[in-house]
């Protein structure tokens, strides 16, 4: 037996994905879908070839926030990183609690409060009451309450099928690369003025030219060590993703149906804080 006749009949992963491609590649083509498919119709197609409509809806949310997630073009998004960040997951549970249990973990766990609600979607911004920033300054509970420093945060809970559901975050930073940008571009400003004047003096070429390289490199160093930031406010989002499907945030009796006087809310935000 040569080398390019195959010894054994399993097929590794690598086979498997490009013979799956492939083969809906041909089922494709052979069908006649015009402009497109609807959603309706890529569901039905699902079935046809035996995929459940779970994996489906799921391969289809992630499809639609794909241009989301892919590196921005541009020299603001090589200094200083993207704009927005995105994480989803498919999570065990009920859409509907797990909608709840996210909401009640960024307002009370990350200090968000909602700012506009959808059918399909809910955002929060960061709580700017006294109490808030206090907690935030203080890191009370150890926690670094990262997620406030995004301009919005973007939650949306699909159902996908029984037991299970679709959790997507996105967090828009585009206030912290618009700072970062301008820090950079006063540091970079600087060295060129500095420089503009050493010529007007008379300053010798290769000596009136260092305050402006000088001014480039710190303003780029200042505009990319934003990238550390995106990286901690992207771990933080997976976080939350982990503690939704690891059952971690426990809902308190007001939104299990059960109302919660006010007293006893303050009583268990002043237990929190202390961490008893």
């Amino acid at each position: 037996m040569t080398d390019l006749v195959p010894q054994t009949s399993r097929i590794d992963r690598p086979a498997l994905e490009r013979i799956i491609r492939r083969a809906a590649e041909l089922q494709a083509s052979a069908r006649d879908i015009g402009d497109g498919l609807t959603e309706q119709d890529l569901l039905d197609l699902g079935q046809e070839v035996g995929i459940p409509g779970g994996y489906l809806q799921q391969a289809l949310l992630e499809e639609q926030t794909r241009t989301v997630a892919l590196t921005e073009p541009g020299v603001g998004a090589w200094l200083a990183g993207p704009r927005h960040i995105l994480t989803q997951r498919s999570i065990p549970g009920e859409a509907d609690r797990l909608q709840a249990a996210l909401n009640h973990w960024m307002t009370a766990g990350e200090l968000l409060t909602v700012k506009r609600r959808f059918p399909d979607r809910t955002s929060w911004e960061a709580r700017q009451d006294v109490f808030s920033s206090i907690k935030r300054e203080l890191k009370v509970g150890g926690r670094p309450y990262r997620l406030a420093r995004a301009k919005e945060i973007v939650g949306r809970v699909t159902h996908l099928e029984d037991g299970r559901a679709h959790v997507q975050l996105l967090a828009d930073l585009s206030n912290t690369r618009r700072a970062h940008l301008a820090g950079g571009a006063t540091l970079g400003g600087l060295g060129a003025v500095a420089t503009a004047l050493g010529l007007t003096i008379g300053v010798a070429l290769p000596v009136a030219l260092i305050p402006l390289g000088l001014g480039a490199l710190l303003g780029t160093m200042v505009a990319r060590r934003r990238y550390s930031q995106v990286e901690r406010v992207h771990v933080a989002l997976e976080q939350v993703l982990d503690r939704l499907e690891h059952e971690e945030v426990k809902l308190p009796g007001g939104l299990d149906g059960q109302r919660t006087g006010a007293l006893e809310r303050i009583a268990g935000e002043i237990r929190r804080s202390l961490g008893m």
